[in-house]
């Protein structure tokens, strides 16, 4: 699935999101939604390195969570793919790491190949 179409499916299930960002390996926008996705995008990396520089250089951040008066700000990495978002007030933390995460995993998964139906002796489709 494309980074567009897995944001746009996050969006419809997670109503506490507000934007939303995904970046490939070097920090590029593969797809973003909401009006504060610039913003979200150089933010993200600013958590990431700054929680980064906390730890020791072979450990790679995984994940920062900023919670706000008015809301939250996530970031997660996995596979060198990277989503950051804002949520409103009141989003459950867990729900939105598992909201987050399920959409990094759905860019660009290959989807399952079909098998194809085999023809029988007598030329139709078996298995149909």
């Amino acid at each position: 699935m494309d980074a567009a179409s897995a944001l746009a499916e996050l969006q419809g299930l997670s109503s506490r999101i507000e934007s939303a960002v995904v970046l490939d390996d070097a920090g590029a926008v593969l797809a973003a939604t909401g009006a504060r996705a610039e913003r979200l995008t150089g933010a993200a990396g600013e958590l990431l390195t700054a929680a980064g520089a906390l730890r020791s250089p072979e450990d790679e951040v995984a994940r920062v969570e900023v919670e706000l008066a008015e809301g939250g700000v996530f970031v997660l990495r996995d596979g060198g793919r990277t989503i950051a978002a804002t949520t409103g007030p009141g989003a459950i933390a867990g729900i939105v790491v598992y909201d987050l995460r399920t959409c990094l995993e759905r860019v660009d998964a290959k989807p399952k190949r079909r098998r194809a139906k085999s023809k029988g002796s007598n030329g139709n489709e078996e298995g149909a």
